[in-house]
């Protein structure tokens, strides 16, 4: 993946002899759902993920100075997640507004993605020799961006940074579904609980049986075939 540095860490690389990977975080996962007209009860999901990325450059001369970018990856996977088109409305309330339905539609499932920080496998500087517009990234949201405190530079420079990472998750699509559940009545009581009485502790504790399995050892040993009939014998 190309990384966007910022404006500050292209500088640097435009300067800089070598690159090496120190972290990399996972910041956002845009998740989009879509039928697949073609099979019903599929659909395919697709996920932009945004990193934010760490490392070093290299001079000859100066010491190793701190870059760091923006790395974007999409996936799209298809998922079976069944068929539904009932409609569900439901009431929110609104603290200090007036409560309000919601319309909600069934018919798409809902996609969740469950991913840890990646693992940075190489980064690597290259020396772009052609002018040719690579394809890169149109819009980035400002939760984003805010991420790097400074400009990230998404024009085309004669030197670039990629990076190759490698990314954990688990991927699914969840629907809301019935389930038949026995269900039971309240009950109340219609008899008096008696608690303890007048009896002294003596007279409770005599009720109680003598734990005779506590101090005898259990009787759970096989006894072989033949033993009694030998005992008898010698007896």
């Amino acid at each position: 993946m190309r990384l966007y540095l910022t404006r500050e860490s292209q500088r640097a690389v435009d300067n800089a002899v070598s690159v090496r990977a120190r972290s990399a975080k996972l910041l956002y996962a845009n998740i989009d759902v879509e039928e697949v007209t073609f099979n019903r009860g599929y659909y395919s999901v697709d996920i932009r993920y945004y990193y934010r990325i760490h490392g070093e450059a290299f001079t000859l001369i100066n010491k190793p100075v701190e870059i760091s970018g923006l790395a974007v990856f999409d996936k799209r996977v298809i998922l079976f997640g069944s068929e539904g088109n009932a409609k569900i409305f439901t009431s929110k309330t609104v603290l200090g507004g007036d409560d309000f339905a919601e319309l909600e539609y069934s018919n798409l499932p809902t996609a969740v993605v469950e991913a840890v920080d990646p693992i940075v496998l190489a980064m690597k500087l290259v020396d772009v020799t052609d002018n040719r517009c690579e394809f890169g990234v149109s819009e980035i949201p400002e939760q984003i961006s805010d991420n790097f405190g400074g400009d990230l530079a998404f024009d085309n420079p004669n030197r670039r940074v990629y990076v190759t990472i490698g990314q954990f998750s688990i991927i699914r699509l969840e629907r809301d579904t019935q389930l038949l559940m026995p269900s039971y009545d309240y009950f109340v009581p219609d008899k008096e609980c008696i608690g303890s009485g007048d009896d002294d502790a003596c007279t409770l504790f005599s009720r109680i049986h003598f734990p005779v399995e506590e101090f005898f050892p259990p009787d759970t040993l096989e006894i072989p075939e033949g033993y009694r009939e030998a005992k008898e014998k010698y007896n």
